[in-house]
C-alpha cells in the first residue's frame, strides 16, 4: 500500500515537471521571437564594426599607380558581326580596325636531321698504303696531295673548336677506337638499341645487312699501328649554325671473325686465324647539338682494293660416292648421227641392180 502511494506521488511530480518544461519552452519561443541583443559579461568589451568593405585606400599616395595596376580588357561583342555574313573586304577592315594580323596557313612539318646522307669529300686512300717507300714516286705524290688538302682540314678543325673548345684530336682517336670496338661487340650481341647510339641512321642498315639468322664471333686482338685521323671535313645543312663534322680514322688492327648460319655451319672466317685488317672509318657528330655523339657513319673502300672472296656454304660430305651424270651429246654430234642413220636407211631401201 505504501509502495503504491509512493509510486503515485512520483508520477504526479514527473507530470508537474513536464508541464513546467512545456510552459518554459513556450515562453522561451515567445522571448526569442523578439530581438534580444547579446550582452557581453565584460563591460569593457567593444564589438567589431561590421559593414560593407571599403575599397578606398586611406593613403592617397601612389593613387595613380594603383589605378594603372588594374587592367580592364575590352570584351568583344560577339553579336557585332559574323564572318559568315560579311564579305572578305569587311572582315579585313574589321581586323585592321582592331589591329589583328591576318591568319596565315601553316602547312610545314617539323623536320629533324640527325645525320647527313653521305660522306663529305670522302677520303681517297693512297694506293699501296703502308707498303710504298718514303723515296718512291707514289709516296711523293701522296705527300703532295696530303699537303694540298691540309688547308681544308684546318678550316674544319676550327669549326669544331667553335662548338667544342676542349676538343683534342689525339684524345678523339682513342675514343674512336673504343666506339669501333663497342660497335662490333653490339653487333655480335644483336643489341639494336646500342647500335643506334654507335652508328648513324645511314650506317645502321649497312651494319645490319645480311646479319639476320647469323651468329657472329668477332674479337679485337690489338693494333698493328696506332689509329690516326687522316681526314676532317664539315658541312652545314639549311642554316649556317646547323653544322655536322666528319673525321676519317685509319685503323690497322688484328682481328678474328667467324660467321655461322642458323644451323651452326661456318660460312665465313675462322675463330682462331688472325687477320691483319686495314680500314678507313668515317665518324660523324652533330656538333651544333649539345647532345650530339660521335658515331660511325661510313666505311671507305678504295677502288684499287681487291675484292674479298664471297662466303661459301659448308655441307656434310656423304660416305657413298656420287655417280657422275652422263654427258649429253652436243647438237653437232646429234646432227651427224641422224645423217648417218638416214644414209644407211637409203642404202637398205634401194633395190640391187
Amino acid at each position: 500500500m505504501i509502495a503504491g502511494i509512493s509510486y503515485k506521488v512520483a508520477l504526479s511530480s514527473n507530470l508537474k515537471f513536464l508541464i513546467s518544461n512545456i510552459a518554459n519552452c513556450s515562453i522561451q519561443s515567445v522571448r526569442f521571437a523578439k530581438f534580444d541583443p547579446y550582452v557581453h559579461p565584460n563591460p569593457l568589451y567593444q564589438p567589431r564594426k561590421t559593414g560593407k568593405f571599403s575599397k578606398k585606400n586611406p593613403v592617397p599616395k601612389f593613387k595613380a599607380e594603383r589605378g594603372r595596376k588594374i587592367h580592364r580588357p575590352e570584351i568583344p561583342d560577339l553579336k557585332e558581326y559574323r564572318e559568315d555574313e560579311m564579305t572578305p573586304a569587311e572582315i579585313r577592315a574589321k581586323m585592321k580596325e582592331k589591329g589583328i594580323q591576318p591568319v596565315r596557313p601553316w602547312n610545314e612539318k617539323p623536320v629533324f636531321i640527325a645525320s647527313t646522307g653521305s660522306s663529305v669529300e670522302p677520303y681517297v686512300p693512297p694506293e699501296g698504303d703502308g707498303k710504298a717507300s718514303l723515296v718512291s714516286k707514289e709516296r711523293a705524290k701522296q705527300t703532295y696531295e696530303f699537303l694540298e688538302k691540309k688547308g681544308k682540314a684546318k678550316y674544319s678543325m676550327r669549326q669544331i673548336y667553335r662548338f667544342e673548345e676542349d676538343f683534342y684530336i689525339h684524345d678523339f682517336v682513342e675514343e674512336a677506337q673504343k666506339i669501333y670496338v663497342k660497335l662490333h661487340e653490339a653487333l655480335m650481341r644483336g643489341d639494336e638499341d646500342e647500335l643506334h647510339k654507335l652508328a648513324t641512321e645511314r650506317a645502321f642498315p649497312l651494319v645490319m645487312n645480311q646479319t639476320k639468322n647469323k651468329t657472329i664471333k668477332w674479337a679485337f686482338h690489338g693494333s698493328i699501328e696506332p689509329p690516326r685521323a687522316v681526314h676532317v671535313r664539315h658541312i652545314d645543312i639549311l642554316t649556317k649554325d646547323n653544322v655536322f663534322a666528319q673525321i676519317t680514322v685509319r685503323f690497322h688492327t688484328q682481328q678474328t671473325l667467324a660467321v655461322y648460319d642458323r644451323f651452326g655451319r661456318l660460312i665465313h672466317g675462322s675463330e682462331t686465324v688472325l687477320r691483319d685488317v686495314l680500314e678507313y672509318i668515317v665518324f660523324e657528330k652533330h656538333i651544333s647539338n649539345i647532345y650530339g655523339l660521335w658515331r660511325v657513319h661510313d666505311k671507305i673502300i678504295p677502288s684499287w682494293m681487291n675484292l674479298k672472296p664471297t662466303s661459301m656454304n659448308t655441307f656434310k660430305i656423304s660416305d657413298s660416292p656420287q655417280e657422275e651424270p652422263k654427258e649429253k651429246p652436243s647438237s653437232e654430234e646429234a646432227v651427224e648421227t641422224e645423217s648417218t642413220q638416214g644414209q644407211e636407211t637409203e642404202k637398205i631401201l634401194t633395190p640391187a641392180t
